[in-house]
């Protein structure tokens, strides 16, 4: 999980005021009393932009901070520097536990080389976890709230408790030949995994090359074989279905990511279980042709993502989107007087008190924030166009 289930929200610093676009949604079941508002988070000394990923314990908040990785604490949303892994010269914290153990993705600019990598909150240094994959291999890493680390190294998938590895991931039984996993992006509180395989065959007796990429689960503790998550276009490159989060129900949300001759489409996908089942599509945010989903809350049903407009296959607005788990998906608000005249957000985590993490940014000028939505329901709305 993006973030650890946690009391109501801190008070709201740097807020901006709500725009008029945006009317108050129905609060989300079992959330508690909160104080609307986009707190705009404060930035590291020299670095301009930034994003949360996700939550932690007592309203710690973690990301990037100008492409360095950082964190937040207190109602004041005090900004802090997180070590980079020694080599290494960008990154960003993704989740950290409710001990306070970050964990990230570094690159290198040397060979743009990157790495996953741990910090304990207050440690002088970070600790590179996996071996560096060339530029271009997905990287991501994920902790939950005991402190079960999930990541793929060398090729392997891999959780770890303590800084040691305590067991390797199979590749499902019905996998196609050629299949690995090439990415763990989500682990809940039972321990619960979700990751993406692909794999990739010549089949001789058709004359066409194979080709699947899908989400698989792990269930905790190893006693029960993975699941392959169905999908709904498979065995085409064309075609990549993603797994990004899974919440304390089981529940898991992503994305179908479709690419072919400058016809790029992103269709938000959500799997329950018993995985047995093609994914749901919740639809589009009104006015964008495109969705993918990023993260969610521990067990409110929330999912967070972005949605996205596309101009000549590049992609060209982007607007933070909450889901309540049925109906429309809703955007979440800019601030008034958001940066430029072009003003992008997305959307990476979310909390039970109902609190979501993203960024906030101006297309033209590059400028922006990391930035968190208080009472994100209330916040949500449906576009009129």
């Amino acid at each position: 999980m993006r973030s650890v289930t946690a009391v109501a929200g801190a008070a709201a610093v740097l807020a901006g005021l709500v725009t008029a676009a945006g009317p108050a949604a129905a609060a989300a079941a079992g959330t508690t009393a909160c104080s609307p508002a986009i707190e705009l988070l404060p930035a590291l000394p020299g670095a301009g932009g930034g994003a949360v990923a996700g939550f932690g314990a007592g309203g710690l908040v973690v990301g990037d901070s100008g492409d360095r990785p950082a964190y937040w604490t207190g109602a004041e949303h005090t900004v802090h520097a997180v070590p980079l892994p020694a080599g290494f010269d960008r990154g960003s914290i993704k989740a950290v536990s409710a001990k306070g153990l970050m964990v990230g993705t570094a690159t290198r600019d040397a060979d743009r080389a990157r790495v996953t990598f741990t910090h304990q909150k207050g440690a002088a240094t970070s600790e590179a976890l996996t071996t560096p994959v060339a530029e271009g291999r997905a990287v991501d890493i994920d902790v939950n709230e005991s402190g079960r680390v999930i990541a793929v190294d060398n090729g392997v998938a891999k959780e770890w408790v303590n800084g040691a590895a305590v067991r390797e991931l199979p590749v499902p039984a019905d996998a196609i030949p050629g299949t690995k996993v090439v990415s763990l992006s989500g682990i809940n509180k039972r321990g619960d995994i979700v990751g993406t395989a692909s794999g990739s065959y010549f089949d001789a007796e058709n004359d066409i090359e194979v080709t699947k990429t899908f989400p698989v689960v792990w269930p905790a503790g190893g006693g029960y074989p993975p699941y392959s998550l169905q999908v709904w276009n498979g065995y085409h490159s064309s075609f990549s279905t993603i797994g990004r989060d899974i919440d304390d129900r089981g529940r898991v949300v992503g994305l179908e990511d479709y690419y072919y001759r400058n016809d790029p489409r992103l269709t938000p996908a959500v799997w329950k279980k018993p995985y047995d089942a093609l994914p749901t599509d919740p639809g589009r945010l009104a006015g964008f042709g495109h969705l993918e989903f990023n993260g969610s809350s521990p067990t409110t049903n929330a999912a967070v993502g972005t949605a996205t407009t596309f101009e000549e296959s590049w992609p060209s607005s982007f607007q933070a989107v909450y889901w309540p788990g049925q109906g429309t998906p809703k955007a979440l608000p800019f601030p008034a007087g958001a940066p430029g005249a072009k003003p992008l957000s997305r959307a990476f985590a979310a909390t039970d008190d109902d609190r979501v993490g993203g960024s906030l940014s101006d297309r033209e000028s590059g400028t922006g924030s990391a930035v968190v939505w208080t009472c994100a329901s209330k916040q949500a709305y449906v576009p009129q166009s």
